[in-house]
């Protein structure tokens, strides 16, 4: 009896595995999630909101469309990993609809994070930072000059970058495996560099896949949405909490010994080594994938009232028996921390747990309306109220 409850336990652990592996296998190779069909005005009105809001398309025929940055030109730039590519949206006559899209950067290796800093457009690509300068019609002049490389592989090939407050850039690399110790320190990790590549160093370990960054607009930290790992018997459902976490020059977040406020992961059983850790500013539901994110400060389409609160994008689970994500949350924040979060916008996912779009990025734009993008459904939606 103990032996063939043994076995079931066994084969349910190869079987999660083996689910780990298939869900991984298409980022390793350079995908994202598959577009699930063209946006439409039907599946538009399925995007719940709260009174007083309304969501409109910006720009759809963007096929894994993922992080965006709006330029000094006003236009929003968004990355299309899967294309090898940056492209250009603008909104030329201001009605709330991109009316062109032109590529920015072409021919890069899984573009992802972007951010505009002293003129420059910096790319996150998968094996390190390139940045370059673009003409007037948002094009890049010349091929973009490689500053750094960083480690590739494994099971987490996006990386999402930053620049602080101090004009250093802040690069995110997730871990190569689900649970394991890294062999090199780049991995679940922020790296921090000058802007222009060098004297890279390690800022905060522990993170296994940090992939949302953005800066506190009053405390000026760098705070990160985090993925915890997956396969935590007996409870794999609804452990381990995801997390946002605010990052410390030198602190170490737990993974891959601990989850959640300190809690031991059962592969390690270190309860000393988690002592010296630094919890989750803010626990999650498991599961959720939490992306890009941002704080509401310049969305003078919004109320008052939310405008030092984030927003986050859930990508959504995966192994789940019920899913759960597919949705934007707005995370409440009171003294320089979250302290809670709800439901922003919903409708992503059917009633019978298949989805029709995943949300992946959000960003303030110039208007002060608010821009989700959405990678399986190949568009950016536009949030105002």
């Amino acid at each position: 009896m103990h032996r063939t409850t043994g076995r079931l336990a066994a084969a349910r652990r190869l079987a999660l595995a083996a689910a780990v592996m298939a869900a991984c296998a298409p980022a390793v190779a350079g995908a994202q999630a598959r577009s699930a069909g063209p946006v439409t005005e039907a599946s538009l009105r399925k995007l719940r909101l709260p009174d007083g809001y309304r969501v409109a398309l910006y720009a759809r025929d963007l096929p894994g469309v993922r992080f965006m940055a709006v330029g000094p030109d006003g236009a929003v730039y968004a990355s299309q990993p899967r294309s090898g590519r940056v492209v250009r949206l603008a909104d030329a006559d201001a009605d709330g609809v991109a009316d062109s899209v032109v590529v920015a950067v072409d021919g890069l290796d899984r573009p992802h994070g972007l951010a505009f800093h002293d003129g420059w457009l910096y790319v996150a690509n998968t094996g390190g930072v390139v940045r370059v300068r673009l003409d007037a019609s948002g094009r890049a002049r010349g091929t973009p000059q490689r500053l750094n490389q960083y480690s590739t592989g494994g099971s987490h090939w996006s990386r999402s970058l930053i620049f602080g407050p101090d004009g250093r850039l802040y690069v995110s690399i997730g871990s190569s495996c689900n649970l394991c110790e890294e062999k090199t320190e780049d991995r679940a990790a922020v790296m921090v560099y000058d802007a222009d590549g060098t004297n890279g160093q390690l800022y905060a370990s522990g993170l296994r896949n940090a992939v949302g960054m953005a800066v506190h607009p009053g405390t000026r930290q760098i705070w990160v949405s985090q993925h915890e790992r997956d396969m935590l018997e007996p409870d794999h459902q609804d452990l381990p909490p995801e997390e946002i976490n605010i990052l410390q020059a030198g602190g170490h977040y737990g993974w891959p010994y601990c989850y959640g406020n300190r809690v031991p992961n059962p592969e390690y059983a270190d309860a000393k080594r988690c002592a010296s850790t630094i919890p989750p500013a803010l626990e999650m539901q498991a599961h959720s994938a939490p992306l890009g994110m941002t704080f509401l400060t310049g969305a003078t389409q919004f109320p008052a009232a939310m405008r030092g609160d984030l927003l986050l994008a859930f990508h959504g689970s995966w192994n789940r028996d019920v899913p759960t994500g597919a949705t934007v949350v707005r995370v409440r924040v009171a003294d320089g921390r979250p302290v809670g979060y709800e439901d922003f916008v919903t409708g992503w996912q059917n009633a019978d747990g298949t989805r029709w779009g995943r949300p992946v990025d959000v960003l303030v734009a110039r208007d002060g309306a608010v821009l989700i993008s959405d990678d399986a459904g190949g568009a950016i939606y536009r949030v105002t109220r």
